[in-house]
């Protein structure tokens, strides 16, 4: 089939040739040929020199997301087969798989498309028009590919409703795809149990991408009286527990939230030192600092506070507050877990912005370690919406 030939402005391009799957609307210069939205086109250099293939979609600022780099190569279902069971064979070699990201966009080279794999149920995302089109043949071939090692997919649920559909031109969609199932599935991870709702869950349901961060506090909350802010369904709340805290307080503005965490508890069998309160960190904080509680572990894992570059501003802001509130409730010698998950909020910017919030609050910091999101949500080196996970563990000192 012949496709379109998109030809580029003479310097631009750059974010591809740096190694990223994107090129820009205002990177154009020409499109020669006659495509349908979402179709393949053939991308070219000012020049004339073959950059690869991708799929087109005019509604998009991301005008192009690539699929190869390669001339000649078909985008056909032996190429997508390709594509998923090197995703599949990554994840075997670097993390436990009974759930975990088994594909994540860009970073698996398929630009748009999320397969989260809880237990034995598949949650989807499909945020590209290109690869919605594929959507049906990926779901296929990923369960072909997990069922060679005996692993039987017994359900899928699709999660497009996300806002960035929006910005392709898509409507937002979720519900069955395939059979229905209780969309209340049970998962296992660093031996806490929990129930994910994939239905009304935030994003895919579960936040994966913490796996191995939960599993580095454990080491700290043994006997540890500890406070986790904004605990979504209770992850890291569970893993103090399971690790053998005293007692341990998790806090969230989500009423659904809090009542799955308490599910989660008596699932554990954690209720009696597990506990969680339904209120605004940004309130709490400041009560419990009035009332001169003390944790020896505080938690801190919000929403992403800025979604784009222009409320970066407000998130730097918003990100010092917590960090200064939460500081304040650590005794001395306890530790701080910080994160954040916008990858506007660059390494550097959260870096500096945890070091003034300690400045102003008088507290020095003793660095445990550094972490970023779990090896199943690859950082695709060039493409930097991929690296969104900052996490920190610090030891919290009064200044003396």
């Amino acid at each position: 089939m012949e496709h379109a030939v998109v030809n580029l402005k003479k310097g631009e391009g750059r974010f591809f040739k740096a190694g990223g799957l994107w090129i820009y609307d205002n990177e154009i210069a020409s499109v020669m040929g006659s495509f349908a939205e979402g179709d393949l086109v053939l991308v070219r250099d000012f020049d004339g020199y073959c950059l690869g293939r991708g799929f087109i979609n005019t509604h998009s600022k991301i005008r192009i997301r690539m699929m190869t780099r390669k001339r000649d190569q078909e985008i056909d279902e032996e190429f997508l087969r390709m594509r998923l069971r090197t995703a599949w064979e990554y994840r075997k070699r670097t993390v436990d798989t009974k759930s975990c990201r088994l594909v994540f966009g860009e970073a698996d080279f398929l630009p748009g498309f999320v397969a989260d794999k809880f237990s034995d149920i598949l949650v989807v995302q499909s945020l590209a028009l290109g690869i919605d089109r594929m959507k049906e043949t990926l779901i296929r071939l990923l369960k072909e590919i997990l069922s060679e090692d005996g692993i039987q997919i017994r359900g899928v649920y699709e999660r497009s409703d996300a806002k960035e559909r929006e910005k392709e031109g898509m409507e937002r969609q979720k519900g069955f795809l395939g059979e229905p199932f209780d969309t209340q599935v049970e998962i296992q991870e660093n031996g806490v149990r929990y129930l994910v709702d994939v239905k009304d869950g935030q994003k895919t349901g579960f936040f994966l991408d913490q796996k191995y961060n939960r599993l580095a506090i454990q080491k700290l909350c043994k006997d540890a009286k500890v406070l986790d802010c904004f605990t979504h369904t209770g992850s890291f709340a569970l893993n103090a527990g399971i690790a053998g805290a005293r007692e341990v307080l998790g806090v969230d503005a989500s009423e659904t939230g809090v009542e799955q965490a308490r599910r989660n508890a008596a699932l554990n069998g954690l209720e009696d030192r597990v506990k969680f309160l339904c209120a605004d960190v940004f309130d709490l904080l400041p009560e419990l600092e009035e009332k001169k509680e003390q944790f020896d572990v505080v938690i801190l894992d919000p929403p992403a506070f800025t979604k784009s570059r222009n409320s970066v501003k407000n998130a730097v802001k918003g990100y010092r507050e917590i960090n200064m509130r939460g500081m304040k409730l650590v005794r001395d010698g306890g530790f701080l877990a910080t994160c954040s998950c916008s990858h506007f909020m660059t390494y550097e910017l959260f870096t500096q912005t945890i070091h003034q919030a300690a400045k102003s609050v008088h507290k020095r910091l003793r660095q445990v370690e550094y972490r970023t999101q779990a090896p199943d949500h690859p950082i695709l080196w060039a493409a930097e919406e991929s690296y969104y996970l900052k996490f920190y563990i610090f030891q919290v000192c009064d200044e003396k």
